[in-house]
């Protein structure tokens, strides 16, 4: 994306506390040494942000020269070239045939009124089969473009867990492996499985805690999403929150010995087998990943993560998550949402009070990402886009209206 795309979409239509703020802190650009930087006190050196190969941007710790980059975690490994294979596992794809009436569909998710004023979409693509049969973009975007997923990330948690499991590194049921947690402490008996639920009972600053001191504040995964206390039995309350996920995926870091072999097993376990090679997880400046919400990827990319779903972890023939692994996801939690839909396993569910099949789950983010898999039609949605705050796109009007059109 050029620098005018991300300042009128990624930094508009953002949190309003901090809207006005923005505006007024210009960002200087090294293209040579591939940081960003922020001046925001005189006293004190720029905020910056450096990028690297697979990993993206990591901030450095506030404070830190820009010479602080040099010693970023990195994994250099070049992902395949994925641009020749067929889909799934590339992006060469037979010539999409819409039908009318889906194309039409597709189309009104653009209309920035049909499906929610104000929203502001840039990407559907739509699977039946496992093919695409639905594609469209906003003018400036291709099926390389990529956007934030915001928590739709949770998701991708959810299946980084999935594929530690099947290889033995975890287990759900168990207690989850957070060094910072010592003996006698009772956090250590949370599950990863509760973690998934957005049931540790830890306390938050309130439903949907944001964990800014980490998204933008170059705060480390290991200080901030460790440190809070419990507030309820692990299991009894569903509260929805950043610090579940982050040690959700802290916990498969931990058991990965937290070195060069953590940085790799997201992209050589998962990512690249399915062709996600357009998909960029971001990591603190210590080499944790921030897999609630810090991760970049395309639309297409998203459709592969549900058509994986939709094949319940297997992927050219190999079983990549275990038997069963979608169903747990899929399944309701013991505590659940007072409102609207439905919490599985760092998945939300769907289901005719949404308009939609039994059984619908999905991936859901800030600003309208969203991915829903519906498997008693064999059917994926994804739609992406920039909502500015308020402005909410109804993703389970729009599905709803894709499977009348496929019928």
């Amino acid at each position: 994306m050029s620098e005018a795309q991300i300042a009128a979409d990624d930094l508009e239509g953002i949190y309003p506390e901090y809207q006005a703020l923005v505006r007024t802190l210009p960002a200087q650009v090294d293209r040579e040494r591939k940081t960003v930087s922020v001046a925001f006190d005189a006293k004190l050196p720029p905020r910056i942000a450096a990028w690297r190969p697979n990993l993206g941007c990591a901030q450095l710790a506030i404070g830190a020269p820009s010479e602080a980059a040099a010693n970023l975690p990195r994994f250099d490994a070049k992902a395949p070239d994925a641009d020749g294979r067929r889909w799934p596992d590339g992006d060469v794809h037979p010539k999409v045939r819409t039908p009318a009436k889906l194309a039409a569909v597709a189309q009104d998710a653009f209309d920035s009124a049909t499906y929610g004023p104000g929203s502001q979409t840039t990407a559907v693509v739509v699977l039946k089969d496992g093919r695409i049969v639905a594609e469209r973009y906003r003018d400036d975007f291709t099926l390389h473009t990529p956007q934030r997923t915001w928590s739709a990330a949770k998701s991708l948690t959810a299946t980084v867990v999935g594929r530690a499991v099947q290889l033995g590194l975890v287990k759900a049921d168990a207690p989850a492996n957070i060094p910072e947690w010592r003996a006698g402490d009772p956090r250590t008996q949370i599950t990863l499985a509760q973690l998934m639920n957005m049931g540790s009972g830890l306390w938050t600053d309130g439903p949907g805690n944001r964990t800014d001191e980490v998204y933008v504040g170059g705060g480390l995964v290991a200080e901030w999403a460790t440190r809070m206390p419990l507030e309820a039995a692990p299991g009894s309350r569903f509260r929805y929150a950043n610090n579940d996920t982050l040690l959700a995926a802290r916990s498969v870091r931990a058991a990965l010995g937290d070195g060069e072999r953590a940085l790799a097993f997201p992209f050589q376990e998962l990512l690249w087998k399915i062709g996600m090679t357009h998909t960029t997880p971001e990591t603190d400046w210590q080499g944790a990943f921030i897999l609630s919400s810090q991760v970049w990827t395309t639309a297409r990319d998203l459709a592969r993560l549900g058509l994986l779903y939709q094949n319940d972890g297997v992927w050219n023939g190999e079983r990549l998550l275990p038997e069963g692994w979608s169903k747990f996801v899929a399944t309701p939690a013991p505590a659940q949402p007072p409102s609207g839909p439905g919490y599985g396993a760092f998945f939300w569910l769907y289901g005719p009070a949404q308009g939609l099949p039994e059984g619908t789950y999905g991936m859901n983010g800030n600003r309208g990402q969203y991915v829903l898999i519906v498997p008693s039609k064999k059917v994926v949605v994804v739609r992406r886009g920039f909502d500015p705050a308020g402005k909410r796109f109804d993703e389970a009007r729009f599905a709803k209206d894709v499977l009348a059109a496929l019928d």
